[in-house]
């Protein structure tokens, strides 16, 4: 696991400012979680949409990476994002998945809720364009 969050955490410099923590991903699932952090706050006292988009992006990179040893190029193609409720203050937990992975295009989603809690605060569904390592 320590492998897959230096990987993250270099490929995504973002992801390590945020502190976002990997917390598992084995056979195209990940599950990650982000920590309270006041500077991703937005008005209202909640994560903004900025952080939430970027967690959903890490988590399904992740996922993908639990896939191949942690050897991945591939990128984001679209991402669509359904904010369902005040996400509150943090820490979150990100639940991505591998819905389908073709040779060139994969399709997962993910569901991230406020830590503790049962009901997903943002859905969102996923498109990469799958590139192999060089």
């Amino acid at each position: 696991m320590h492998e897959l969050q230096a990987t993250i955490e270099a490929g995504v410099p973002l992801a390590a400012a945020w502190g976002i923590e990997v917390l598992e991903a084995r056979d195209g699932t990940a599950r990650l979680r982000l920590p309270y952090r006041v500077e991703l706050l937005r008005p209202g006292n909640t994560v903004s949409g900025p952080a939430l988009m970027g967690l959903a992006d890490v988590a399904m990179w992740a996922a993908l990476l639990s896939t191949n040893q942690g050897r991945d190029n591939s990128v984001t193609s679209s991402m669509n994002v359904n904010f369902l409720s005040a996400a509150g203050p943090g820490p979150l937990i990100a639940e991505a998945r591998i819905v389908k992975a073709g040779k060139r295009m994969l399709y997962g989603d993910i569901l991230i809720f406020a830590e503790g809690h049962d009901r997903p605060a943002v859905h969102a569904t996923t498109h990469w364009v799958v590139i192999a390592p060089a």
